[in-house]
């Protein structure tokens, strides 16, 4: 299936200029932005690299903090060269029937075969979704960016769509907002009502900050409800707005900007 795409919004600031490691003047940025750019770990964790010494610039070991480098020079962690990617942030509304691998050895349908033509860049999914479980997901090379949405620190929103096989009693609900313990810790829903004007007591949105696996079905289950349908409508102040099951777009530049702003 072959999923179609907006053109990609611009990205966010410009890089500044100034003398790269080379001594030529160009445009430069940071040393650990371009190690987190790379996608192999974020600034911060760039800068412990850097000053462990493992990081080498046009063939130098460079320890400095807020070093600058440019497009021309040559950078390379355990003497391995890296690329400066282009940032991209690609927003999916995934379908039913696709795993949230990279590559499975089953042959089995993956998201990347649904955003394989968004970019020529390498783009990982941030987190997970059960290949039942429809609804937003994002993909991206930004290292420090997925980190802050996967870590359990920065408790990132996210809102789903729960439909169960009967109706859910005023009761469990009101338990499922004061918490719920599952094997993995306790779980506190942050809201939880009826869809729409609540005659339909099976249809239920829920929004939760914690990320463990599964976690929505696993309140229901305790409870002894069913998932049977299970849709993610919200993420990290992301919507399925005019986004079409089974389709991607690239983020814009407000939304990434926001992304960056989270925690």
């Amino acid at each position: 299936m072959e999923s179609s795409g907006r053109p990609a919004g611009r990205r966010g600031a410009p890089e500044r200029s100034g003398k790269g490691v080379a001594g030529q003047k160009e445009e430069t940025i940071r040393l650990n932005r371009y190690i987190a750019n790379a996608g192999i770990c974020s600034r911060r964790e760039a800068d412990k690299l850097i000053t462990a010494g493992v990081v080498k610039v046009n063939g130098k070991i460079v320890t400095e903090l807020g070093t600058k480098v440019s497009r021309t020079d040559k950078i390379q962690y355990d003497d391995r060269t890296l690329s400066r990617e282009k940032l991209r942030y690609v927003l999916l509304n995934k379908p039913k029937g696709f795993i949230t691998t990279m590559d499975d050895p089953m042959d089995r349908k993956t998201v990347m075969n649904l955003v394989s033509k968004a970019c020529r860049e390498r783009i990982y999914p941030v987190g997970r979704l059960d290949r039942n479980t429809t609804g937003l997901l994002l993909f991206t090379n930004d290292g420090q960016i997925a980190k802050k949405l996967t870590h359990p620190r920065f408790g990132i929103k996210k809102i789903y769509h729960v439909g169960i096989d009967h109706n859910l009693s005023s009761q469990d609900m009101k338990s499922i907002l004061e918490g719920v313990e599952l094997d993995d810790g306790k779980v506190k829903a942050d809201a939880i009502e009826y869809v729409g004007d609540g005659k339909d007591k099976k249809e239920i949105g829920i929004e939760l900050h914690t990320g463990q696996n599964r976690v929505v079905r696993r309140i229901f289950e305790k409870f002894g409800y069913k998932v049977v349908k299970l849709d993610r409508v919200f993420y990290a102040g992301l919507t399925k707005k005019n986004l079409p099951r089974g389709e991607w777009r690239f983020l814009e530049e407000s939304e990434i900007n926001l992304l960056k702003m989270l925690g």
